[in-house]
């Protein structure tokens, strides 16, 4: 066989593999149209913004499903995602062969609940979570307030994910 219809045929078989395998995108909602109304989280930690920066993650990811639509007005929404930041602890989890912080593990603590407003119906309560992420210490201070900062912010990216 020649080495060109040898190509097209391995090309034709993958082909024929990737979309009979059954692979379906994970963010994509199929069901009827609904609308979610999201309120924004009481933030009880000394983190500015962070209430701020929870709610526009949530936003986005629910924008992404699709047909879940996003309403600023509750009366008219299918469903409501409440919750609250309840804590921020820093524990230091490692230290140096001088006794001081190499790495600190931020654990952010948080509640929620989503309820179908129609029926009144708990879809989902979560009366405690935790969520722990871990960054380094510098000896500058600006470098480990950037690392504690992108670590909050891969803990709000994968927390809204989950939600």
């Amino acid at each position: 066989m020649k080495p060109i219809f040898r190509y097209i045929l391995v090309v034709f078989a993958v082909a024929t593999l990737l979309t009979a395998c059954g692979y379906r995108n994970p963010y994509y909602y199929s069901g009827p149209n609904r609308s979610i109304y999201v309120k924004t989280w009481p933030n009880r930690t000394n983190i500015l913004l962070l209430d701020s920066k929870l709610y526009q993650s949530l936003i986005k990811w629910y924008q992404k499903a699709g047909s879940l639509k996003i309403t600023k007005d509750k009366e008219g929404a299918d469903y409501i995602l409440a919750g609250e930041i309840v804590s921020i602890n820093l524990p230091s989890l490692t230290y140096s062969g001088t006794n001081t912080t190499t790495e600190v593990n931020i654990r952010l603590k948080v509640r929620y609940i989503l309820k179908d407003l129609k029926t009144e119906k708990v879809l989902i309560e979560v009366p405690s979570e935790t969520w722990t992420e871990e960054y380094k210490v510098s000896a500058n201070a600006s470098e480990t307030r950037d690392n504690a900062t992108e670590a909050l912010e891969i803990i709000v990216d994968e927390l809204s994910q989950k939600i």
